[in-house]
């Protein structure tokens, strides 16, 4: 299976949850990388202000950073080659470049609705 690694620009967190306002490109993101690696996928994240040696130790990255800057960030990599930058991957980027099914991403959770009279159809 495929390996991918993401490099991301300083932030307080990978989530998007800390700070005064959800990024919800960042909890897209977690949420996709989280379910991805619950089901066996290789993704490794790395954020510049928790893991700055990684991005001075791939030859790849630092040579990127110190030509382009960090507005390259974040960069995308799969088996070792950069295969996005300066945008996180799409839903269906994520599968494309990992080789895998779009079915990879559900969660296979069902919220329960609440008064909508349904019936349950809707959920």
């Amino acid at each position: 299976m495929k390996k991918m690694m993401i490099f991301e620009p300083a932030t307080c967190c990978s989530t998007g949850l800390c700070g005064p306002s959800i990024d919800p490109e960042l909890l897209r993101v977690s949420t996709v990388v989280d379910n991805l690696r619950k089901k066996g996928v290789s993704i490794e994240r790395y954020n510049l202000t928790g893991s700055p040696q990684v991005f001075v130790d791939n030859k790849t990255i630092n040579k990127v950073l110190n030509r382009e800057g960090i507005e390259m960030l974040p960069i995308t990599m799969v088996d070792g080659a950069i295969v996005k930058t300066k945008a996180y991957p799409t839903n269906r980027e994520f599968c494309k470049l990992l080789g895998i099914s779009e079915d990879y991403l559900k969660t296979g959770l069902k919220v329960k609705s609440k008064g909508c009279d349904c019936g349950g159809r809707c959920c």
